[in-house]
């Protein structure tokens, strides 16, 4: 199952547990953790007596009560010092016992808070690279619907160097879209043509009748992937892959097509053959195509990272 970060209150959200980001006590605090005892009634703060408080990097579980999640996983992040004193270790472990947990109990969903950084002052940008860190290493073995609950777009906090450099490619190669008519035209007649002139004719015949479904299922198998390892990798579910696959003439979404592209560590001409074959394609006056192509000419196809830059700049995610 996949991974995706949300605007939300986590308070409201259902799923089968929700992480709270609690203190040593685990009797309730400031921010989410007061927040999560204060939506959930007394009878989470009552459970929570009879656990005898919680080490940082450790988790424990209670009931939801009042909560539209049925469970609750209460983690004691790090307090920031600087990043000397192992905090990231610490936060790791936070994450992993959270989701061990959650495994153990048989979960199918999960939703987690940016731990430690609020009140405990971990920098958001290098929180949320852990976060999605050790996330995106978890669901490569496990099936699991995790949600990164941000309250506002305020909350989540790009890279300053990430940023800075998605923004200037952004910046250019925007085109405004009464401009690009013919441009684009050309544009995309010329990577047809040099990508195409790269391959014998008897190939580029018998591609022209594949579907999307036949050409995604070929690029796996020239590309020495298991199907397993692509549909995680692209962020989407066993069951959506399985419709791909047992049926040549499934219609994706066009940001499944591209899910499928960064998975498969596709260059920017396979991207567009691929999008080609669903009814897509590539425009320079689209903010979500050029992140896609940044991280494309970058060769960095961690689609979590992707989805990281494209929630950033309030765009549609890929997969889920």
């Amino acid at each position: 199952m996949p991974f995706e970060i949300i605007r939300a209150d986590i308070t409201q959200l259902k799923a089968d547990a929700i992480v709270n980001a609690a203190n040593h006590s685990l009797l309730g605090g400031g921010g989410v953790d007061g927040a999560i005892h204060k939506a959930a009634g007394p009878g989470l703060l009552d459970e929570c007596k009879t656990l005898g408080g919680c080490k940082t990097g450790e988790s424990k579980i209670t009931k939801g009560y009042n909560l539209s999640a049925e469970y609750v996983i209460h983690t004691v992040g790090p307090v920031w010092e600087g990043g000397t004193k192992g905090e990231e270790k610490l936060l790791r472990a936070c994450y992993r016992s959270t989701l061990e947990l959650a495994v153990d109990h048989n979960f199918e969903s999960i939703a987690f808070p940016l731990i430690s950084s609020g009140v405990f002052g971990y920098p958001k940008d290098q929180a949320i690279q852990v976060a999605i860190s050790v996330i995106s290493e978890f669901l490569m073995d496990h099936d699991l619907m995790i949600y990164l609950v941000v309250y506002d777009q305020k909350a989540f906090v790009l890279s300053e160097k990430l940023f800075a450099s998605v923004k200037a490619f952004i910046s250019d190669n925007y085109v405004e879209e009464h401009h690009i008519a013919n441009e684009n035209r050309d544009y995309e007649m010329e990577v047809c043509y040099y990508s195409k002139s790269m391959r014998s004719l008897d190939d580029v015949l018998e591609e022209l009748q594949e579907t999307f479904s036949e050409h995604l299922i070929r690029m796996i198998d020239l590309k020495g992937k298991t199907d397993v390892e692509t549909y995680k990798r692209a962020n989407v579910d066993r069951k959506l892959f399985s419709k791909i696959r047992s049926d040549k003439f499934y219609r994706p979404s066009r940001t499944t097509v591209i899910a499928f592209s960064i998975a498969l560590e596709l260059n920017l001409d396979e991207t567009k053959d691929l999008l080609e074959k669903a009814g897509f394609a590539l425009s320079r006056s689209s903010k979500f195509d050029l992140i896609v192509e940044y991280f494309i000419s970058e060769e960095n196809y961690n689609i979590h990272e992707i989805n990281e830059a494209l929630f950033a700049f309030d765009q549609a995610l890929l997969g889920v």
